[in-house]
């Protein structure tokens, strides 16, 4: 029978799958995907202060994520805005930076409770900054660039709440499931009954990475496939619809595997380059200017691609006056950059900046 696109899909089958999820394609190409993603943990953990990691890498992955909606910012309007939360910005770029809350309050809500659809339902909200809940209106069709409908989801709230109670189920079972493979089923499996009415892709991105910090795959959230979706956009969708429309699981756990593992690997070169990058600051501010020299004046820096006086107060280095003369002694011997906005003065990581942008 053929797959009726317009019709809500309310007979959306429950979890586990009733196939074999471990081909020996899939358990390959896991083990490869499991093996970068370890790699990954153990380099993140090298970093003194895992801060540095999250708000820089956290801003990018909030951008890009937010691009696959067609949600739209420059890099430099985004660290410029993360850097003064106060300030006025443009609506695209405030809606990407509360992307990154809605990650930071998920990641928080996992030290009280395990993924849950109330933690779904806290994401969503934080994301849309609007009293979301679950769908209760009909009519959601998602449609394509020329207005064809490609796909109708489940409709009544009791059908979305009962399928995210079984998804819930599956999430914590120990059936001995590789989890990354679980990873990618639940990842079909939370498009495909699109809970709420706005931000599901947004908040399906966010889990992901919860759910590999949950398992312990990660101990912080710096492994973000917004990239990749984006460079394979069309292969992303027809796996999606692949598992919809003819129950095909392999070809798109084989998808988010080799996401999973060429993500986990470029991020790896990406935390190489800033240990690297961070040891060289250290010594230069040591030959350059040693009285200023400390290890939370480094670590500070590197939190903030776009630094200003208030990071270096805030983080109890120095008050005001001395803060600013620490910054223009780091631009002076090359480390920062001064650019004024305004009325601001923003010193920027140049180096830091260059490797947390490329693509």
């Amino acid at each position: 029978m053929t797959f009726d696109r317009s019709k809500p899909h309310n007979d959306l089958p429950l979890l586990p799958p009733p196939v074999d999820l471990e081909t020996k394609a899939v358990l390959k190409q896991a083990i490869a995907a499991n093996r970068a993603l370890a790699d990954l943990k153990g380099l993140a953990r090298q970093i003194p202060n895992q801060g540095v990691l999250i708000n820089g890498i956290v801003l990018q992955e909030a951008r890009l994520s937010s691009e696959i909606e067609n949600i739209v910012t420059t890099n430099d309007e985004l660290y410029r805005a993360a850097a003064d939360m106060e300030g006025s910005t443009d609506p695209h770029t405030k809606e990407v930076l509360r992307y990154r809350q809605a990650l930071w309050t998920g990641f928080q809500g996992l030290q009280e409770r395990p993924l849950s659809t109330n933690l779904f339902i806290d994401i969503v909200r934080n994301i849309k900054q609007a009293d979301m809940d679950i769908r209760k209106v009909t009519g959601t069709a998602l449609k394509s660039q020329q207005g064809d409908v490609v796909y109708t989801p489940p409709e009544g709230e009791s059908i979305i709440r009962d399928k995210l109670a079984n998804l819930e189920s599956f999430i914590h079972a120990e059936d001995g499931l590789d989890q990354l493979v679980r990873l990618a089923v639940i990842h079909y499996q939370f498009e495909a009954i699109h809970p709420f009415p706005d931000g599901n892709g947004r908040t399906g991105r966010i889990i992901n990475i919860l759910f590999l910090v949950e398992k312990g795959l990660l101990d912080i959230p710096v492994l973000f496939l917004s990239h990749y979706i984006l460079r394979n956009k069309a292969d992303y969708y027809a796996g999606l619809r692949g598992v919809t429309e003819e129950g095909s699981w392999e070809p798109w756990v084989l998808f988010m595997l080799r996401a999973i593992e060429e993500t986990a690997r470029k991020t790896s070169s990406r935390v190489e380059r800033i240990l690297a990058m961070m040891d060289e600051v250290k010594v230069t501010v040591q030959e350059n200017a040693s009285r200023i020299y400390s290890k939370d004046l480094i670590e500070t820096i590197f939190m903030h691609p776009y630094c200003k006086i208030r990071f270096l107060e805030e983080a109890g280095i120095a008050k005001r006056q001395t803060a600013s003369d620490y910054l223009k002694t780091l631009a002076t011997i090359g480390v920062l950059r001064p650019e004024k906005v305004g009325r601001e003065v923003y010193y920027i990581n140049d180096r830091l900046y260059k490797i947390l942008v490329e693509e």
